[in-house]
């Protein structure tokens, strides 16, 4: 799976600006199934936040805090 493709231009132009002399590290690619393992749902934490990611019945992802 090629990420960058996932990138909005945003991302790129961010990412490509980032420093001049540094090139910016990849991004790391995660498909669903990856991350939910057969679960509905999944915590992430960042920081001192916890976040809930969750598979919807219309096959949606939502994030919640």
């Amino acid at each position: 799976m090629d990420c960058s493709s996932e990138m909005t231009t945003e991302d790129k132009q961010r990412q490509e600006g980032a420093g001049s002399t540094a090139e910016a590290p990849p991004c790391h690619c995660y498909t669903s199934a990856e991350l939910f393992r057969g679960s509905r749902e999944i915590l992430i934490v960042h920081g001192d936040h916890t976040y809930r990611l969750r598979i919807t019945r219309q096959d949606k992802l939502i994030l919640t805090k």
